[in-house]
């Protein structure tokens, strides 16, 4: 009997977690007090087909220093991990048991910006132009201080490995590639250029984004108009 209600409880305990976890992951996303920046809503209907993205998608190493709107920023964050189903708080690029260990940080010639999905707003992590720093982290890759708009995914593993243990660190590689393909062809469909970039020094990145212990970096993509001169 008590080996039976042991188990009991054990399940229950198993089945809070597979519930809660993907709420507390929503819950955590924004600050209470963060002063939040709202992006223009993301269109779901574009001018090209999937197909025709899949096609044209080359990796871009020459940018054209113009800016990049509001709006084409919101597109590509809301590519990368915007909320696509917002009853159950699903987002655009699939995650391992709803886990969603992914952040975002978008860097531009203004500063470096964080991205809330669930509200589609930015919070300012710091002023300045960043994007040289960047470029150093990643061994001198030039078209990162070129490139008008910088996303970087970072990770908190413990969001995943709390439930599929090391088999979780795969999971979160999986979700960074999914996430990222999303961005390359979001970027087609927009006219622009960009490149996956995964040569950078994890510390150094973490340290031009001013990341939080327990938050990794996995992933950088600059994006912008092809350089055509």
């Amino acid at each position: 009997m008590i080996a039976s209600a042991v188990k009991v409880g054990n399940m229950i305990v198993m089945l809070a977690i597979f519930i809660l976890l993907p709420l507390t992951v929503v819950l955590n996303a924004v600050e209470p007090s963060a002063n939040l920046k709202y992006l223009p809503a993301p269109k779901t209907e574009g001018t090209i087909s999937v197909e025709a993205a899949i096609s044209k998608r080359r990796s871009v190493r020459s940018f054209s220093r113009e800016s990049l709107m509001d709006d084409v920023l919101s597109q590509i964050l809301w590519a990368a991990q915007g909320i696509t189903d917002k009853q159950n708080h699903r987002r655009a690029a699939p995650s391992a048991g709803a886990t969603y260990p992914l952040e975002t940080y978008l860097v531009t010639a203004k500063g470096v910006y964080h991205y809330h999905p669930d509200k589609h707003a930015l919070t300012e992590v710091k002023q300045g132009d960043a994007r040289k720093a960047l470029a150093e982290a990643a061994l001198g890759q030039r078209w990162l201080r070129e490139a008008p708009a910088i996303l970087v995914f970072t990770a908190v593993p413990e969001r995943t490995t709390r439930r599929y243990g090391s088999r979780g660190m795969m999971y979160i590689h999986m979700e960074a590639g999914h996430a990222a393909e999303n961005v390359h062809l979001q970027a087609v469909a927009l006219g622009l250029g960009s490149v996956p970039i995964g040569a950078f020094s994890d510390q150094d990145v973490a340290k031009v984004l001013d990341l939080p212990k327990g938050e990794i970096p996995l992933y950088l993509i600059p994006v912008g108009k092809e350089k055509t001169e």
